[in-house]
């Protein structure tokens, strides 16, 4: 098996409040198969996997009739995990990636640093509380629960729009492009990427 394709993780995570079903490839072509129940959050999904060019499976069970919130933080607890353990020790990445990405009338920024170091810098307010059925607060839960469970230093910063969903889509579309950046191997970088031997 190539050193590529070793470059994916598969987790299960049942609680009382959702059961959650993910595989993800860092290495992919960008293909995604979603379904959380939260509509809002596969269409987020599938824009992350096609331009990070990762391939994202997940299956979630929640108690959406709640509301998502337990299954949009269990997702990203997930989505966090399978990242850390499919960069593996991290030996040849480029570990920092930035994109910035205009949807329409919007513009979102996004910087990763995959040190190890958990940090979510959240800069980002919608004018709607709600984009159809799905709560905007959830966007800094899930990529907070990301952040937290990858160990990644993640800045994101939506410099302007008016437009929810738009404002929304351009964040996970930059997510996807910086973390692919962030994950590349770079046959220049030997070893770990930090000074300290160590991420």
């Amino acid at each position: 098996m190539s050193e590529l394709s070793q470059r994916q993780a598969s987790l299960r995570r049942t609680t009382n409040e959702t059961d959650i079903s993910l595989s993800f490839t860092i290495d992919g072509e960008g293909s995604s198969k979603v379904d959380t129940g939260v509509p809002f959050m596969d269409h987020m999904l599938d824009l992350f996997t096609k331009h990070g060019l990762f391939d994202l499976d997940v299956n979630a069970k929640g108690d959406i009739e709640i509301d998502g919130h337990h299954t949009v933080e269990d997702v990203g607890i997930c989505l966090g995990q399978a990242l850390k353990e499919a960069l593996g020790d991290k030996k040849g990445i480029r570990r920092y990636g930035h994109a910035v990405v205009p949807m329409d009338e919007s513009l979102a920024e996004v910087a990763i640093d995959l040190s190890n170091r958990p940090h979510l810098e959240f800069r980002a307010q919608f004018p709607q509380a709600q984009v159809g059925q799905f709560d905007t607060e959830l966007v800094h839960e899930f990529l907070w629960k990301l952040a937290l469970e990858a160990r990644m230093n993640l800045h994101v910063i939506l410099h302007y729009g008016s437009n929810t969903h738009h404002m929304i889509e351009a964040i996970f579309k930059a997510l996807g492009r910086a973390l692919d950046e962030a994950t590349r191997l770079d046959p220049r970088v030997k070893g770990i990427p930090s000074t300290k031997g160590m991420l």
